[in-house]
């Protein structure tokens, strides 16, 4: 194509390959500009309904106009070339950065706010992305996000009639094409995507909710051996929460990240602006170092929407207590003996601070077991945050640490889990003033020692 002229676009040099089509540089000769042209597989635009949805939608791509989406121009077919020219972004993708390790927490939630509001603009207009993805943001050289490839990823929808019964591995098919799309499309899918269903604008919150997990924790939540492991992980498993891979990140933000990636698109926010809303005030919290609280009703729908994940154990000790709840009170009221009754209030008091304290009887578990191990130093806790600081934090370390904190996390009941960090790398002037602060629940006698 180097060289060759499509309408008044004139190649210049190939900018990248992918599954979607190879991108080049080429010149607008009648407006006198450079243009990033993509030209489309004939996999895709072999289908001449398929090609008529894409054209139809791309076209209607084109019309929005925001800081955050790259422009497209055009859309055209030259001699059976179906191609697509857009705005030249000079930058990186966020894919890159996250690889470099450059994005710090600021950077990803301000990285993630533009492109919310963008988001939001086409969703105004009626037009869901599809495919969004690290690689799909690009990140110009003065810091802004725009997002890429509006308009493409509906050459992935299913043709009509084909809804019904295609099961993942058509997905797969469909997703990879022979030009060898990048598995990186699959692992953003949502799970109405994984699943062949019909998507709106709450998949994009989804695959949104991905890049943010990828850029707050440097790595994909959802990674299987396969496209088929992955789509599976994608419609069914929970995700390591961040705060666990990633130390020092605000508990806010986990609460944003959950909440898109909830399997359900009812359960996510309903729209971007609410999105961007939300991860606004995580950004005030980081910049101001004040954590904000929690609305009731927030902490209300998050507590409902635990119970929903309890496992099988903890649903079958739900169940069997309140049950037994039931039989006492119906036993004790329909006597009315004011001796039974005291005994009620005695068991109320007992069971609620049974339950009360259970988070600290959690917490003092764990640290049982964690402070066995030689190389644990000191161990705080913060609310439902615990730092373990060891002298040396090999792979088996974490290993055994994190089993642990799974293992008292399947006994609680309600509320979020807790999470745990593991560092090696306090300075003995930090350490110091860990111990002097409040949290610590444990600190071995030489904790301080062995320091320069």
């Amino acid at each position: 194509m180097e060289g060759k002229t499509l309408k008044h676009y004139r190649v210049e040099d190939t900018l990248g390959k992918g599954g979607m089509g190879t991108v080049y540089r080429a010149f607008d000769t009648k407006l006198q500009r450079r243009v990033a042209l993509k030209v489309l597989p004939g996999e895709f635009t072999g289908n001449a309904e398929r090609r008529r949805r894409f054209l139809q939608e791309a076209r209607a791509a084109g019309a929005i106009t925001h800081p955050a989406i790259a422009q497209i121009y055009d859309v055209d077919e030259v001699e059976n070339v179906t191609f697509m020219a857009m705005e030249l972004v000079e930058g990186r993708t966020v894919a890159n950065i996250v690889a470099g390790g450059e994005l710090d927490v600021l950077g990803a939630v301000e990285i993630a706010i533009q492109v919310g509001q963008g988001m939001a603009k086409a969703h105004d207009a009626g037009i869901v992305h599809r495919d969004i993805k690290s690689e799909n943001i690009m990140v110009t050289r003065d810091g802004h996000a725009k997002i890429l490839d509006f308009g493409l990823a509906k050459l992935l929808e299913p043709l009509p009639g084909d809804e019904e019964g295609q099961d993942p591995s058509e997905r797969e098919t469909v997703a990879k094409t022979q030009a060898g799309m990048v598995l990186g499309t699959v692992a953003y899918m949502s799970p109405e995507q994984a699943r062949a269903k019909p998507v709106d604008h709450r998949s994009d919150i989804f695959s949104l909710g991905i890049v943010l997990y990828h850029m707050a924790a440097g790595r994909l939540p959802f990674a299987g051996d396969s496209p088929i492991d992955t789509l599976h992980a994608i419609a069914y498993e929970e995700t390591r929460p961040v705060t666990q891979i990633r130390t020092n990140l605000p508990a806010s933000l986990q609460r944003v990240i959950s909440r898109c990636l909830r399997k359900r698109p009812e359960d996510r926010y309903p729209d971007a602006r609410q999105f961007v809303d939300a991860l606004k005030k995580v950004q005030d919290e980081i910049e101001s170092g004040i954590s904000q609280k929690v609305p009731v009703a927030e902490r209300i729908r998050e507590g409902l929407y635990s119970i929903r994940d309890l496992t099988p154990r903890q649903w079958g000790w739900t169940v069997i207590g309140m049950s037994a709840a039931v039989a006492f009170f119906y036993f004790v009221l329909s006597s009315w003996e004011p001796s039974l009754l005291i005994l009620l209030a005695v068991a109320v008091l007992l069971g609620y601070r049974r339950v009360r304290n259970r988070s600290r009887r959690l917490v003092n578990r764990f640290t049982a077991k964690v402070k066995k191990m030689p190389e644990v130093r000191i161990i705080i806790r913060r609310d439902r945050e615990i730092t373990v600081i060891v002298d040396r934090a090999v792979a088996k370390t974490y290993v055994r640490i994190n089993s642990v904190m799974d293992k008292i996390n399947e006994r609680r009941f309600f509320g979020q889990p807790f999470t745990v960090t593991v560092r090696d790398d306090a300075s003995l002037d930090e350490m110091r003033s860990l111990l002097r602060g409040p949290g610590v629940v444990h600190a071995r006698e030489d904790a301080l020692d062995g320091e320069e």
